[in-house]
C-alpha cells in the first residue's frame, strides 16, 4: 500500500461536496475606499475584495462603479479600514451608489443614489496629507494610495469583457489610532487591540481572540519594509518642501 494513503485512510476527513456558490467571499476584510467625484464632493463605497503585499494594494471593482471611475480619473483613494464596531456605518452604505442614474445592474438590485455618502454613514471626512480624497476619521486604519496600474479582469469572457478592473495601488501614508498600535514600538500594530470588521458571504464579522501561535510572527517585520516605505517618504518630504516654499511666497 501507498504510504500516503495509509496515513490518509487513518484519518478522519470530513465528507465535503461540490458547490456552485455565486460568491466567494470566504473571509476578507472590508475596506471603505473614499474618492473623490468630478466636482471634487467626497465618495465612500465598501467594498472586500482586497488584498496587500507589501505597501502595495490589489482592489477588485466594477468598472462602471462611481468609486472605479474616480480612481481612473484622479488615480488617487483611500483606504479606510473599519473596526467591527463600525459595522452599523458601513451597513448604511449598503445599496447606495455614487452613480447618477443608478447604472441598471446596480438598479435590479436596489441601489439607489446618494450624493452625500460620509452624512449617510455617519461618518467624519479628515483631510489627508498626500492626496485630495479624505480618510475616514472614525476608522482606526486609513491608508493614502494611488493607482500604479490598472487591469481587465474576464476579458476572455464576452459576458464579462470590459465590465471588472483590478486597481494595483501604493500606500503613501498610513494612518492609525493610537489604540491599536504596539507598546514599544513606533511601527507596529497589536494585533490583540486591533479588530477589522471582516465580510464572509454578505455578512459582518469580528475577529476571535487568537487562536495559535504563529511560526511567522518570529520574523521582525522590519525585515518586510520593502522600497515604497522610502518612496512614501521622498514623497512626504516634497510635498513638506512645497507646502514651505508655498508659506515663504504669501509672506
Amino acid at each position: 500500500m501507498n504510504p500516503a494513503h495509509a496515513v490518509s485512510a487513518s484519518r478522519h476527513v470530513p465528507p465535503s461536496a461540490a458547490i456552485e456558490p455565486g460568491i466567494l467571499y470566504f473571509g476578507t476584510p472590508v475596506v471603505l475606499l473614499s474618492t473623490a467625484d468630478e466636482d471634487g464632493t467626497p465618495n465612500l463605497a465598501p467594498m472586500s475584495s482586497a488584498f496587500w503585499l507589501g505597501w502595495r494594494g490589489v482592489l477588485g471593482l466594477g468598472a462602471a462603479a462611481k468609486t472605479a471611475q474616480n480612481m481612473l480619473r484622479t488615480r488617487e483613494c483611500v483606504l479606510n479600514l473599519p473596526s467591527d464596531a463600525l459595522a452599523p456605518a458601513v451597513d448604511r452604505l449598503a445599496l447606495t451608489t455614487g452613480s447618477a442614474p443608478v447604472p441598471p445592474r446596480k438598479y435590479e438590485r436596489g441601489y439607489r443614489h446618494v450624493a452625500d455618502k460620509f452624512g449617510r454613514a455617519g461618518l467624519t471626512p479628515v483631510p489627508s496629507e498626500t492626496v485630495g480624497p479624505p480618510r475616514v476619521g472614525e476608522c482606526p486604519v486609513a491608508m493614502e494610495a494611488v493607482v500604479e496600474a490598472v487591469r481587465p479582469i474576464g476579458e476572455d469572457d464576452e459576458e464579462l469583457r470590459g465590465k471588472i478592473l483590478t486597481f494595483e495601488v501604493r500606500v503613501q501614508r498610513v494612518h492609525v489610532h493610537e489604540a491599536i498600535r504596539a507598546e514599544g514600538a513606533a511601527d507596529r500594530i497589536d494585533p490583540d487591540r486591533w479588530r477589522p470588521l471582516i465580510m464572509s458571504f454578505q455578512h459582518f464579522y469580528g475577529l476571535g481572540p487568537r487562536v495559535h501561535p504563529s511560526t511567522l510572527a518570529s520574523i521582525p517585520e522590519r525585515l518586510y519594509r520593502g522600497p515604497d516605505i522610502e518612496r512614501a517618504r521622498r514623497a512626504e518630504r516634497r510635498a513638506g518642501h512645497q507646502t514651505e516654499h508655498r508659506a515663504e511666497y504669501r509672506d
